[in-house]
C-alpha cells in the first residue's frame, strides 16, 4: 500500500513541479496550439503551449523506474512492459504534434500514417503477449472467461486501436482527458488491488497521480495542452492496464466516457452521410454540450462523475 501511495504522490508532485519548467520552455519554443475554426468559442486558446504530455510522460517514467525498482529487482517487469506500450503510442502522438506545430501542417500525420503506426504497435503488443503470456481467453462480466481461439487477436486489435483513439477524442476541452483518465486510473487501482496485481497497482497509482498534477496546468483556463503526445500516451496506458489485468472488456465501464465520445462521433458521421442531418449539435459529444451552453468546468465535472459511476460498476463486477 505504501508503494502505490508514494507512486501517486510522487507522480502528482513531479507533474506540478515539472510544469514550472516545461510551460515557460514550450512558450519560448513557440510550441503553440493552432485552434481549428470549427469551435469558435475556442479561438482565444490559439497559441496556448501544447505537447505538455511530455511533462507526465517523464514523470510516470521516472516514478516507474524508481518506485518500481523493487519489483524489477524481483524479476517483475510487467509495469515496464505496459509503460513501454504507452511510450510508443506517445511517440506517435509526439510525431503528430511535431508536424503540426513545428512543420506548420495543421492536420499533422495523415490518417493513414497514424493508423498504420497504431496498427504496428498493437500487432507488436499482441505478438509479445503471444510469446510471453499466450492465451486466447476473453473475460466477460458476470459470465467468466471464454476461449475464443483465433478471434481473440482481431478482437483485441480492434479494442486497442479503438480505445487509444477514444482517449484522444476526449481531449477536446480544458482538463477533460486529464480528469476522466485520473478517475479511470483510480478505478484500475481499486480493481488491481482486489485482484492482487502489484505492478498494475503501481502503474495505475502513478497514472492517477500524474493526471492530478497535470490538472494544475491543464484545468480551465488551461496554461498548457497535453497534445496528441499526451492523449495517445494516456490511451496506451489505459488500454495496457486493462490488458495487464486480463480484462480488456472492463474498458467499456471504466472508460464509459471514452466509449460515449467515440460513439457520438460515429453516429454523427453516419447520420450526416446517410440522411444529411446531424444527431448532435457537434461531435464528439463534449462539444455538443458546449454548444448547449454548458461551461467547460461543468462538462469536466459531469463526465468525471459518469466515469466514477462506470468505475463503481466495474469494481462490483470483479468482487
Amino acid at each position: 500500500m505504501k508503494t502505490f501511495i508514494f507512486a501517486f504522490i510522487a507522480s502528482a508532485a513531479a507533474a506540478v513541479i515539472g510544469g514550472f519548467a516545461a510551460v515557460p520552455l514550450l512558450k519560448k519554443l513557440k510550441v503553440g496550439q493552432n485552434i481549428l475554426g470549427y469551435v469558435k468559442e475556442h479561438d482565444y486558446k490559439s497559441g496556448t503551449p501544447t505537447m505538455g504530455g511530455l511533462m507526465f510522460i517523464i514523470a510516470v517514467t521516472v516514478v516507474c523506474l524508481t518506485v518500481g525498482f523493487s519489483c524489477m529487482a524481483n524479476g517483475e517487469w510487467g509495469h515496464i512492459f505496459i509503460l513501454v506500450f504507452g511510450l510508443v503510442f506517445g511517440a506517435i502522438g509526439f510525431l503528430d504534434d511535431y508536424i503540426k506545430v513545428v512543420k506548420k501542417r495543421n492536420l499533422g500525420l495523415k490518417a493513414g500514417q497514424k493508423t498504420l503506426g497504431q496498427l504496428l504497435v498493437a500487432v507488436l503488443y499482441l505478438a509479445a503477449e503471444y510469446i510471453f503470456a499466450p492465451h486466447t481467453t476473453l473475460w466477460i462480466p458476470f459470465a467468466g472467461e471464454f476461449d475464443i481461439g483465433f478471434f481473440y487477436y482481431p478482437v483485441m486489435l480492434f479494442i486497442i486501436i479503438g480505445a487509444v483513439n477514444a482517449v484522444n477524442l476526449t481531449d477536446g476541452i480544458d482538463g477533460l482527458a486529464s480528469s476522466v483518465t485520473m478517475v479511470a486510473a483510480m478505478g484500475f487501482l481499486v480493481i488491481s488491488s482486489i485482484e492482487g496485481f502489484v505492478q498494475m497497482n503501481l502503474l495505475a497509482a502513478a497514472l492517477a497521480g500524474v493526471c492530478l498534477g497535470f490538472l494544475v496546468w491543464n484545468f480551465h483556463p488551461a496554461k498548457v495542452f497535453m497534445g496528441d503526445t499526451g492523449s495517445m500516451f494516456l490511451g496506451g496506458l489505459v488500454v495496457a492496464l486493462a490488458f495487464g489485468l486480463r480484462m480488456p472488456v472492463i474498458l467499456i465501464f471504466v472508460g464509459i466516457v471514452y466509449v460515449a465520445e467515440t460513439m457520438s462521433d460515429i453516429i454523427q458521421i453516419g447520420s450526416v452521410k446517410l440522411t444529411g442531418k446531424r444527431v448532435f449539435k457537434m461531435a464528439p459529444i463534449h462539444h455538443h454540450f458546449e454548444m448547449c451552453g454548458w461551461s467547460e468546468v461543468k462538462i469536466v465535472a459531469v463526465f468525471s462523475a459518469v466515469t466514477a459511476l462506470g468505475c463503481i460498476i466495474a469494481v462490483l463486477m470483479v468482487l
